[in-house]
């Protein structure tokens, strides 16, 4: 898939949209994406400026975004969201910078009655930069803005 085609699929955009291309899908349970990471990205100017560093929550949010490629295996629901509930085990082993070609993996690990469970990891060159689990749900889009009474 290419950013085009991931902009059918998934609900964020530029400057938020984190996976730039799809290089393996496997709707249902598992996905391979692509994210270059650019010095010109808005959050490297404030973020540990002269030492850019991409902070660990986009890590962490790049791969969400790739779960929710393969949670929804034939393109959007727009009636539904999926939202985070956990990140479960999450280890950081080396800092992602600018110019670093990211490769990330997810694997549905359960998915069933509205609750997906992931492992997730990120790698660069063949290094593991990030992994860990992922705890997602599905929420009505409607029930999300509604006051409770």
């Amino acid at each position: 898939m290419n950013l085009l085609e991931i902009n059918e699929r998934i609900r964020q955009r530029p400057p938020f949209q984190m996976i730039e291309r799809v290089t393996a899908l496997e709707p249902g349970k598992s996905a391979t994406g692509i994210k270059c990471v650019s010095v010109n990205e808005p959050y490297f100017e404030g973020h540990m400026p002269g030492y850019p560093i991409m902070p660990g929550v986009l890590l962490i949010e790049t791969c969400a975004q790739l779960c929710s490629l393969v949670i929804e295996q034939t393109g959007r629901d727009d009636s539904k969201i999926y939202v985070l509930l956990k990140v479960k085990d999450f280890k950081f082993v080396k800092a992602v910078i600018p110019g670093d070609r990211l490769e990330i993996t997810a694997e549905c690990l359960r998915g069933n009655a509205g609750l997906y469970e992931f492992a997730v990891q990120i790698t660069c060159d063949g290094q593991m930069r990030a992994k860990g689990d992922l705890l997602f749900t599905s929420v009505d889009k409607e029930s999300i803005y509604q006051e409770e009474v």
